[in-house]
Parts: C-alpha cells; sequence; structure tokens
C-alpha cells in the first residue's frame, strides 16, 4: 500500500493562510472508522478528509468526511479542498472530479476566474431542503443579540442536505460582529429538534465588490466559529431563491466570512430555478500549504 499522504489545504482563500484548512489523508484504505477518527480529533480541523487510493469504476472517489467530533455526510470546503489534491496527486490536467460522498455523487469543477485571474473551484450541491422556521427570540438569545438585531424580511429557518444548520439574517455588520452561539441558551432549540449549527449573515459588506457577509458557528468539543462555510452557502442559495430576499432573478454572490476569526474568506455561490426546482453552486479559491506523510 502507498504511505498515507497528508496535505493540507486552505480553501476559500485568496492567499496562504486565510480561508479555511483542510486536512486531506489520501491512500487511506485500510483505515477503520475509529482511526479516522482519532486522526480527524488530532488535526482537530474543522474537517479532514480521506481518500481512497482507486477510483470506483465509473471514475468518482471515494471520500469520507469527519469532524473533531463525528463522521458527516456533507460540507462544502472539504470538497472543493479534496478535489484540488486528487487533481493534484493525478499530475494531469482534470476538467472535473466526482467525489463519490455519503450524501452521494458531489462534481466539482474548475474554472478560471478573469477578474481575479485566480483559479476557482466548484461543486454542485446536492438537493437542498428548507425545513421548519423557528421564533425570532430564542435564536436571537442564543447568539447574544436582540430580536430587533433579526432581520425579519426572511424567516429563521433549519435547511439541510446530508447536514443541517439555520439561516439566520441579522442587520448589518454590527449585529453580525456582536452575535457568538450559546449552546446552554440554545438548550431549547436543541430539544425541538433544531441542529448546534447556525448561519448567519447580513447585506452590508466591508470589501463593495462583495455582497454579503457571513458567520457560522457549531458544536464540536464545544462551540466553534468556521472561517468558510460551503454547505452554509448552498444552504443560503436554495433560502434566498425560495424567500426572494435578493429579487426574482438568478444569483451570483461573493460572500465574505471568517474576519471575525483572523481567517479571512471568500465564497462564491451561483443559485437558479430551473423548473421550478434549485441548482446551486458553490465555488472558491483552494491553496496548498503543507504536504506530509501520516507515521
Amino acid at each position: 500500500m502507498s504511505a498515507r499522504t497528508l496535505h493540507i489545504v486552505d480553501v476559500f482563500a485568496e492567499q496562504r493562510y486565510s480561508g479555511n484548512p483542510l486536512a486531506v489523508v489520501t491512500h487511506a484504505d485500510g483505515l477503520a472508522d475509529d482511526e479516522m477518527q482519532a486522526i480527524a480529533a488530532e488535526i482537530n480541523f474543522s474537517e479532514t478528509t480521506f481518500v481512497a487510493s482507486q477510483a470506483n469504476a465509473d471514475g468518482s472517489h471515494r471520500v469520507r468526511i469527519f469532524t473533531p467530533a463525528r463522521e458527516i455526510a456533507f460540507a462544502g470546503h472539504p470538497i472543493l479542498g479534496t478535489a484540488q489534491v486528487i487533481r493534484q496527486e493525478a499530475q494531469t490536467v482534470m476538467a472535473s472530479v466526482v467525489l463519490d460522498l455519503k450524501v452521494g455523487p458531489v462534481p466539482v469543477t474548475f474554472e478560471h476566474d478573469a477578474d481575479d485571474r485566480k483559479e476557482v473551484c466548484w461543486f454542485a450541491a446536492p438537493p437542498v431542503t428548507l425545513g421548519p422556521t423557528c421564533a425570532r427570540e430564542p435564536i436571537a438569545a442564543a447568539l447574544g443579540l436582540s430580536p430587533d438585531d433579526l432581520d425579519a424580511s426572511g424567516p429563521v429557518q433549519q435547511c439541510g442536505a446530508g447536514t443541517s444548520a439555520m439561516i439566520v439574517p441579522v442587520h448589518g455588520l454590527a449585529a453580525l460582529r456582536q452575535c457568538s452561539l450559546d449552546l446552554g441558551a440554545y438548550g431549547a432549540l436543541s430539544a425541538q429538534g433544531f441542529p448546534s449549527l447556525v448561519y448567519v449573515f447580513c447585506r452590508e459588506t466591508r470589501d463593495s465588490r462583495n455582497d454579503l457577509s457571513a458567520r457560522f458557528f457549531f458544536e464540536a468539543h464545544g462551540v466553534r466559529e468556521d472561517p468558510a462555510t460551503g454547505n452554509g452557502a448552498a444552504f443560503l442559495g436554495a433560502y434566498l431563491l425560495r424567500h426572494r430576499l435578493l429579487g426574482e432573478g438568478d444569483l451570483s454572490l461573493r460572500i465574505e466570512q471568517g474576519h471575525e476569526i483572523r481567517r479571512p474568506s471568500l465564497v462564491r455561490l451561483r443559485a437558479r430555478l430551473v423548473d421550478g426546482r434549485p441548482l446551486i453552486s458553490v465555488g472558491g479559491g483552494v491553496v496548498p500549504t503543507v504536504r506530509g506523510e501520516l507515521l
């Protein structure tokens, strides 16, 4: 068996040491579930992925995704970062890579952005389900906000694809900067079945080239904040189309994230309705930083 190689890449990054760091272990065949979980906890990134040595008969690549606490079926930045690592290891120009995830096959394509003079990786999101809504008061309290800080033009709503999160619109950067997730205060919502993953966004940005700002909080041995969240952006795309917060047409958005934790990130989102069904793609840059070997 080939040596198990460890790659670290920054996803949704415009340069090194920004964006969301991801660990990718290739040639992961033979690792037991508990070994993969232990490795993910040791690395302690928001996610670590494990890639099989050989592609499937259809050319897709088997990938599993672990947080420090559990295995998950779908997450955005692991998809983009893992696809780029597979492409680099293949040492050939590949127009696309298909990842075989627990949520199903997810294709990733590679596109040159002439404006930014950078390559952008894109994944086609699996179908997103819009779930129940909840009252503004309990979610505001759990985020350390007042109900008036929430933007009433859109509901607080659970959205998901494999995993799920709460989408919470707020008024401006001041409210976005103030918020943090209190798991104790969130307990009543957890008891109702709402996930302790919260994607907060507003329409005010630091950079005039961008369209939205966001933060994402989740539970993994306590509360953590994600520097950039691809699955949250996919959920947001379906949410925005449903509630028409940005108008009736197709969406092509740039989303700022990670500034509050000194990991500035840029997530790109495309969303449109085709025969009443949302088609959503999420993109971003991938910058390699480390390559080594598991002992």
